[in-house]
């Protein structure tokens, strides 16, 4: 799924949004519904990694449909949007194919996943029109729009950016691996009083995302990203002092990921809406960029989770530290957010 982002992005720019969307839609149907019909682990798994690439269409064009149709102070109101929608996901998700598998087998999770995928194609056909006009499509093919992709990977803001939203999401995509294990196993809850303590983080992180869409009409971005990155650090460094100095404590783990997961309903809206404003000569190709660094260093960050042992939720804590202080180094050092570059008034 990772690797496949920036493909979509990048035809979309030559043939525009609707047609990959709806592919990306159909494709996710169908390979649901192999899933479902697979007769063993190694088919399951080629038709699952179909499905992640048919759904990394939808992730990644979702952002450069919105920089297509709306612009000025639109644009971060509707990526926060997104983004919420985003967080309501891995808590709804866990609960319906908790559900689904209380009745039935593992077959019906990928048929529900089938017939979503169809409503989502419907959805595309019906209410989603085609946002790139053709004038503004790549006619130089994919060379072209690689070309575009290297020269907004030497535009400095837009790498910092970029690197910053890739380092904050490896920061949660720590705690998405790793709250898990850190509450159930160090701390002893179950697993229902672990989801009730998931819910809470993400309710916060949704409400920190509705702030951000309404101060961003009065606030600077690059203001809000500044305090939310310093929010999201100063969170992961309570933790991890709290850890070190005075060991396990459930309340401490609990209030500190809250901050620092709530600061993350900023700092991802807002490093993509500076990301598109300034890749936006190009917005397909720079929403691949922002996404498949994105991703990439989430995967990065869950598989290190796990590697450096279970009895201490340190190397979670010092996972989220590492990744939030080069997020806030590359903050300062390329996005530089006093020379207010990316915002709507820097068009």
């Amino acid at each position: 799924m990772i690797g496949r982002k920036a493909p979509a992005s990048r035809i979309s720019d030559i043939v525009g949004r609707r047609r990959p969307l709806i592919a990306g839609s159909v494709a996710f149907a169908a390979s649901g519904l192999l899933c479902a019909l697979s007769t063993g682990v190694g088919e399951l798994v080629v038709t699952r990694f179909v499905q992640g690439v048919a759904a990394a269409a939808g992730m990644v064009l979702a952002r450069a449909v919105i920089t297509d149709r709306f612009q000025g102070h639109d644009v971060p109101r509707h990526i926060a949007l997104l983004g919420q929608i985003l967080c309501v996901a891995p808590v709804v998700a866990p609960v319906v194919g908790g559900g689904i598998m209380s009745v039935w087998s593992w077959r019906a999770v990928f048929l529900a996943l089938c017939v979503f995928g169809l409503l989502l194609t419907v959805a595309v056909i019906v209410w989603v029109p085609e946002t790139l006009a053709p004038q503004r499509r790549h006619r130089a093919g994919p060379a072209g729009t690689f070309r575009s992709m290297a020269r907004l990977a030497r535009h400095r803001r837009f790498l910092g950016n970029t690197l910053v939203l890739g380092l904050t999401s490896a920061a949660l995509f720590a705690y998405i691996s790793g709250s898990s294990f850190v509450f159930e196993r160090i701390h002893g809850l179950s697993t229902g009083t672990y989801a009730g303590i998931f819910a809470v983080n993400s309710v916060g992180q949704l409400l920190a995302g509705t702030v951000f869409s309404r101060l961003a009409r009065h606030v600077r971005v690059n203001t809000l990203l500044t305090v939310s990155v310093v929010a999201a650090m100063t969170g992961a460094l309570a933790q991890v002092l709290f850890t070190a100095l005075a060991g396990e404590d459930l309340a401490a783990s609990w209030i500190t990921q809250l901050v620092t997961v709530s600061a993350f309903g900023v700092s991802v809206p807002a490093t993509i809406s500076l990301g598109q404003n300034l890749g936006r000569t190009a917005p397909g190709a720079a929403s691949a960029l922002l996404g498949g660094l994105q991703f990439l260093f989430g995967a990065v960050a869950s598989c290190l989770v796990g590697v450096f042992g279970e009895t201490s939720s340190l190397p979670m804590g010092l996972i989220m530290l590492i990744a939030l202080a080069l997020a806030a180094l590359c903050l300062v050092t390329l996005v530089r957010p006093w020379d207010g570059h990316g915002e709507v008034d820097a068009h």
